[in-house]
């Protein structure tokens, strides 16, 4: 009788996965493991490695470079992300955005409810979607809970870019790229982007490609 495969544990993985330093492989749209719901975080990893896992996926965030990166975006199927914006660019994008900083922090099981039904649409990237943007309308105002790496709750609200930047990583977790929920017709390499829809908003896009803004 054939057995069933068996699979190391988690920890060992990642492990493996931390064993060459550096940033970590980012796994690109088609794999499996962006589509999965993750599994839920309970104390699977020990205190130091969850650290040093946390400390990985900064260092790959920032080096991409990125604002947020979730564990299955190195292939990881735990619910944990982290996020940072330094928001740096132009006065008239960040203040069309609302875009200020957010400082880094770690996200163990988070979810968000919208605040209200007010949206805001933006291009928007992700790094295992390389090369493209679309736009989006997600919600203005979010309520997020989740805990931190050290146990400790947080319950917050975040409007404006870090507002997007949660539902981006959260999505993640739920098997939800941002292709998913995205004005398909706006689809654009970032060179298109660049040279047609550098405006602080996507209005002009919106006309000339052929969708609605909320």
């Amino acid at each position: 009788m054939a057995t069933s495969p068996t699979h190391p544990p988690l920890s060992d993985r990642i492990e493996q996965l931390l064993e060459a330093g550096g940033p970590l492989p980012v796994v690109a749209a088609g794999d499996p493991v962006l589509r999965r719901v993750t599994e839920p975080y309970d104390g699977q990893l020990d205190d130091a490695l969850l650290g040093r896992f946390v400390a990985a996926l900064r260092e790959t965030m920032l080096a991409a470079p990125g604002v947020g990166l979730a564990a299955p975006q190195v292939g990881v199927g735990l619910r944990i992300a982290v996020v940072e914006d330094r928001a740096r660019g132009g006065r008239e994008a960040l203040e069309a955005r609302g875009r200020v900083p957010l400082p880094f922090r770690v996200l163990v099981n988070p979810s968000y409810e919208p605040e209200d039904d007010t949206r805001a649409a933006f291009f928007e990237g992700c790094l295992s979607v390389p090369g493209w943007q679309a736009v989006v309308a997600r919600h203005a105002r979010v309520r997020l809970r989740a805990h931190d790496e050290h146990g400790r709750a947080v319950d917050e609200m975040f409007t404006g870019w870090p507002a997007r930047i949660v539902q981006h990583e959260t999505d993640h977790l739920d098997g939800t790229l941002y292709l998913d929920v995205a004005h398909t017709r706006s689809l654009s390499t970032n060179e298109a982007v660049a040279e047609h829809w550098a405006q602080p908003t996507p209005e002009s896009a919106a006309r000339e490609l052929g969708f609605e803004l909320p």
